[in-house]
């Protein structure tokens, strides 16, 4: 049983950052990958990045490459995403969420646990 809770979503200007965390409980939370997703309003979930239970193997929407970076603290159980260059079009509530499958998935049916979510908004 894993636990998520994200926080550090906000209003912020476009070109401007956000740093996005997911704190997770369990002692087992260093055999799970990792997911970042986010959802806008009359749209479905959305891979953002996720990264595999070593940190060594991460993956990237294209929509986010170059500007986005996961990372994870396997000794405090957190999931950090550090969002830069933010546009408009990244306005979404965003998850973090968590998986026993190997790799790096991208697909939203592929994670067993689901945090709550934290909105970020984008101005033009």
């Amino acid at each position: 049983q894993v636990e998520l809770v994200e926080s550090g979503g906000g209003l912020v200007q476009a070109g401007g950052s956000l740093r996005l965390s997911c704190a997770a409980s369990g002692r087992t939370f260093s055999s799970y990958a990792m997911g970042w997703f986010r959802q806008a309003p009359g749209k479905e979930r959305e891979i953002v990045a996720s990264i595999s239970w070593s940190g060594g193997s991460t993956y990237y929407a294209d929509s986010v490459k170059g500007r986005f970076t996961i990372s994870r603290d396997n000794a405090k159980n957190t999931v950090p995403l550090q969002m830069n260059s933010l546009k408009p079009e990244d306005t979404a509530v965003y998850y973090c969420a968590a998986t026993d499958r190997v790799g790096v998935p991208t697909s939203p049916y592929l994670y067993r646990y689901w945090g709550q979510g934290t909105q970020v908004a984008v101005s033009s």
